[in-house]
């Protein structure tokens, strides 16, 4: 029930108003004012006024405690005010950590590092398979990255036999590999009469 308010008195005067009247007078005439104040800072309706409601909460109970009660409506304002900050932070915060724990788009699958582990000893075997001089040359060409020149020096053989060997052995291995990786498209290695600085 709201009482009428005398001429000529204050709104929060405590002789005058108790602590229930005071708010239900202060919420009465300014909680869609301060509503849209909390939206202004938080842009978004509902925590505006629930920011709002707690704001006359935390007044009503420190009512007894306010050295100015005429002072209330700019004890409510500073309240939403600091309200707002206070949800805005707590706001970034919860995106941060929301952002730390989502999980990416392009997340591999929980068998994929059965699948590469399989794909992996698929290779190994093929590579196995493939006579000693063409192993060795697609090892050091592709696991140690080496130009062609320093696979000649390092296995003792021409220029000329490290591009043989590479070309043979990689057309070997695609046979090899071909179901094993689903015949995707063959990346074509790099030329073997490419120098590596």
């Amino acid at each position: 029930m709201t009482h009428a308010m005398p001429a000529g008195t204050a709104v929060n005067d405590r002789a005058v108003w108790g602590a229930d009247e005071a708010i239900e007078q202060l919420y009465a005439a300014h909680w869609r004012q301060l509503v849209r104040l909390s939206v202004l800072l938080v842009h978004d309706a509902g925590s505006a006024e629930e920011i709002v409601q707690d704001a006359f909460v935390a007044v009503h109970a420190r009512w007894s405690k306010l050295r100015d009660p005429d002072l209330a409506l700019a004890y409510l304002r500073q309240a939403v005010v600091n309200r707002s900050r206070s949800a805005l932070r707590h706001r970034a915060v919860v995106e941060r950590h929301v952002a730390r724990e989502r999980v990416p788009a392009d997340v591999p699958g929980a068998d994929e590092s059965v699948l590469a582990s399989a794909r992996r000893t698929a290779v190994l075997d093929a590579m196995r398979a493939l006579p000693q001089r063409q192993r060795e040359v697609l090892a050091l060409r592709y696991y140690l990255d080496l130009s062609e020149a320093q696979i000649a020096a390092a296995l003792g053989i021409s220029r000329g036999a490290v591009k043989s060997h590479a070309s043979r052995g990689s057309v070997a291995l695609r046979e090899l590999l071909g179901d094993q990786l689903g015949d995707r498209p063959t990346t074509h290695p790099r030329t073997h009469g490419e120098e590596q600085s």
